[in-house]
């Protein structure tokens, strides 16, 4: 039955990018689409060190509050994870949910949706209140940890996330933790604490490319990193 529902899940998600394409050549002006990659020095996600130095492409399509979005991840080195992520989502105002299926090439087949295949959906609710931005996410099935009893975990992971001005830069802060033993940690635990700028660097006159820092801390794992980026 869960393989089922996983599959009719990829199934759903794989239909709706089609129907927004189609939308977009019928009623071009109600359809988003953006296009982009992102190049990092080190792939680091949740206070989690996923990789090395990676290239990270991205696809969105958004109409009426609903959005398709492909997202990856090569890693510059070959013994480095490759991922593909499919997030289904809807945001209305500050309120946001989504369901993304993260792909992991540790297993050989991509349409392998079995407990402990090479997927992992994890449900997503979150809230931007303005001042600060809070996120619940969870792991509903696919490959996801296992307790010593046997039962699945259920991995979660919360975040807050607070923009704000620096020097004429745009800053955000972000603590994240995992609220019981799961993927992230043994038991509740703060796993990421980070602090990110942004920056438009200047090409030419007429031509700029968006630039980004981040300190990240994991006091759990007791790791600290710095990651550079640019956007293309």
């Amino acid at each position: 039955m869960k393989t089922r529902m996983n599959m009719n899940l990829s199934a759903w998600a794989i239909s709706l990018l089609v129907v927004l394409g189609s939308s977009a050549v019928k009623a071009q002006e109600n359809v988003e689409v953006s296009i982009g990659a992102d190049v990092v020095s080190g792939y680091i996600w949740r206070g989690i060190d996923l990789g090395g130095a990676s290239i990270q492409p991205s696809i969105s399509v958004v109409k009426s509050g609903f959005s398709l979005t492909a997202w990856g991840s090569v890693g510059i080195d070959s013994s480095d994870t490759k991922e593909f992520d499919l997030t289904l989502g809807y945001g209305a105002g500050g309120f946001s949910v989504a369901v993304t299926d993260y792909w992991f090439n540790s297993a050989p087949r991509y349409f392998d949706y079995r407990a402990h295949g090479a997927h992992v959906f994890e449900a997503t609710l979150g809230y931007d209140f303005g001042p600060v931005a809070l996120s619940w996410n969870t792991n509903v099935a696919g490959y996801d940890y296992y307790k010593t009893n046997g039962k699945r975990a259920y991995s979660s992971y919360v975040e807050a996330v607070v923009p704000f001005k620096l020097g004429g830069l745009d800053f955000s802060a972000e603590i994240g933790a995992t609220p019981w033993e799961g993927a992230y940690s043994d038991a509740l635990n703060v796993t990421n604490i980070g602090l990110g700028v942004s920056k438009e660097i200047k090409v030419t006159d007429s031509f700029t490319l968006p630039a980004f820092a981040k300190v990240t801390a994991n006091p759990f794992e007791d790791k600290a990193y710095f990651v550079f980026g640019l956007t293309f």
